[in-house]
């Protein structure tokens, strides 16, 4: 172990060197109380292992999985670079071309997942990294989907994870698809070209109850050199029915890359 690279309510992240292979990686130690429950344990072995069968670009790679009696840890890539959330806070707003560009990597990330079958299940800047190159890359695939199978009367405050990107049916209770994957895109998108969030709220069942019956203001509001047909992409991503929205992050990929090269396909075109 080189140094600490990161800490968060659930995880403590570090530097460090495999010596085996003589390569820096990063390792993710799982909280006391996590690595502590039996249950949690099995979940996340399980979907560590699937999670490692993921193989792309825009995805942090999982090297190995390991734990001891105290504790949990994940052995995974070293990204050099730093997380959307800290770009978006030092840019306030990311310029458009450069937001369309990372999202399109991540969506082309979370699409190659759900034609695994799997679904992220907690994406939010914080769990994208930006190496220093601007390539985006996923991460936590198997920790979020892990804490996503803990029955709602077991979960704790930190499980409840970020509910500014939870879509409506995750803050209803109901089970995550890849629909609801594509909502959360969307909220982030949002939060790049405007340096906001499309509801914020200190009490967590408010904003639950807010991105299940909130109205959302178009991003044209708080930046009006948005165009309407980035506002329309962007507002049928936030549509509280998933049926509404694109079905995968590939059909999101796909609009926003036609967008991107001026040639705007009509979202209800989309299939």
């Amino acid at each position: 172990v080189l140094r600490p690279i990161g800490a968060g309510g659930m995880a403590d992240v570090f530097l460090a060197r495999d010596l085996n292979l003589q390569r820096e990686v990063a390792v993710k130690v799982l909280r006391p109380d996590f690595s502590r429950d039996t249950g949690f344990r099995v979940r996340l072995l399980q979907e560590a292992r699937a999670a490692a069968n993921l193989t792309h670009p825009n995805i942090v790679t999982i090297y190995d999985f390991g734990e001891d009696p105290e504790r949990l840890f994940i052995v995974m890539e070293f990204v050099d670079g730093t997380d959307l959330k800290t770009l978006i806070h030092r840019r306030t707003n990311i310029p458009r071309a450069a937001a369309l560009d990372l999202l399109i990597q991540v969506c082309d990330g979370v699409g190659y997942a759900h034609r695994a079958g799997l679904v992220h299940c907690d994406l939010k800047p914080q769990n994208i990294l930006v190496s220093n190159a601007e390539r985006a890359k996923i991460t936590d695939f198997g920790i979020a989907r892990a804490l996503a199978s803990i029955p709602l009367d077991e979960q704790r405050d930190t499980v409840w994870g970020s509910p500014q990107y939870f879509s409506p049916e995750q803050a209803s209770g109901a089970p995550p698809s890849p629909a609801s994957d594509v909502y959360s895109l969307g909220v982030v998108l949002y939060e790049m070209l405007t340096g906001r969030l499309p509801f914020e709220a200190a009490d967590p069942r408010l904003l639950a109850e807010l991105h299940q019956v909130g109205p959302v203001l178009p991003p044209s509001q708080y930046d009006p050199s948005i165009t309407p047909a980035l506002d329309q992409i962007i507002q049928k991503v936030l549509s509280k029915e998933p049926a509404a929205r694109y079905r995968t992050a590939d059909q999101f990929s796909r609009v926003l890359q036609s967008f991107a090269a001026e040639r705007p396909l009509p979202a209800a075109d989309v299939s």
